[in-house]
């Protein structure tokens, strides 16, 4: 009897080590597929890439882990600060709020074009933020997340060593002088969009309430461009001169698979369609979608 009890522990402990190698383990042909994209495309700065299937485990990965500015891709840092706050009580979702001048953040933001005293719901600046990236927003909301070094404390809690916002945050200036606004690594901000879709971020209900948030963008002219509109996808994207970022949830048909695309120090500081980055985002998304969709008809028009 005890014997048997032995090899029934030996093959539940082989499976264990069997699923969490499946979950690791490199996807040879499709890290080749990146590698080969990215030398073709030849894009003067550097590049950071990492993929994983969730249906399988396997990955592909292209500098993977070196740190990158995040650009506007901090506002899901910063969406976990403001989720947090709502799941103590802190905040409600439907919670009035006044607009303050001094919140303006010059640019063509929409909520900066408010008058002073006017109100707006948590929901919906939430929705700017996420949406149409409205920096406004964001920048309350930061401010109504605690600071950015409470933001930090929960990338810390969720196993995120890199992945941090700068920007008016206490002990974080030569930080922001390096990376602007955040910064964080491919494999992170994958890891982070993947806790998101299994429920693991402050909670299941909270994790749901952002990937409907986070299914919202309109910036759909680069990576989400080259996957169908039927599919649903959720995502943020991060821009400015020397970078070009995003990191992307698809609900693939065979399977769900997330990756992130981080750029910096671009020579091509355009704001055409033509540029370099954004035309590497594109190229990737579309490499992606076939290989994990090889029989799809679609084709971006």
């Amino acid at each position: 009897m005890q014997k048997c009890k032995s090899l029934l522990l030996c093959l539940l402990s082989g499976i264990l080590i069997s699923n969490l190698s499946a979950q690791t383990r490199t996807d040879n042909r499709l890290q080749q597929k990146i590698v080969h994209l990215v030398q073709q495309q030849q894009v003067k700065g550097t590049v950071g890439i990492y993929v994983k299937n969730l249906r399988t485990g396997k990955t592909a990965a292209y500098q993977a882990d070196s740190i990158f500015p995040t650009a506007s891709i901090v506002k899901v840092p910063i969406l976990i600060g403001i989720m947090d706050k709502l799941e103590k009580g802190e905040l409600a979702y439907n919670q009035e709020l006044e607009y303050k001048d001094s919140l303006l953040y010059e640019g063509e933001d929409i909520l900066g074009s408010f008058k002073n005293g006017e109100k707006i719901t948590l929901g919906k600046v939430i929705m700017l933020m996420l949406t149409m990236s409205d920096n406004t927003a964001s920048l309350w909301l930061q401010s109504l997340a605690g600071t950015g070094n409470s933001i930090n404390q929960l990338m810390d809690s969720l196993g995120l060593a890199n992945t941090r916002v700068n920007s008016r945050t206490v002990g974080r200036e030569q930080n922001r002088k390096l990376f602007g606004w955040g910064q964080t690594t491919p494999r992170e901000m994958t890891s982070l969009m993947e806790m998101i879709f299994r429920g693991e971020v402050v909670s299941k209900k909270a994790s749901e309430r952002m990937l409907r948030v986070l299914g919202r963008n309109f910036h759909d002219g680069n990576g989400i461009s080259q996957v169908p509109p039927y599919v649903f996808v959720a995502s943020k994207t991060g821009e400015v001169n020397q970078s070009r970022n995003e990191t992307i949830l698809v609900m693939a048909p065979s399977g769900p698979y997330v990756y992130t695309i981080l750029t910096k120090n671009l020579e091509d500081q355009s704001w055409k369609a033509s540029n370099e980055g954004w035309v590497l985002c594109r190229k990737l998304a579309a490499l992606l979608w076939t290989y994990y969709e090889p029989h799809s008809k679609w084709k971006p028009e």
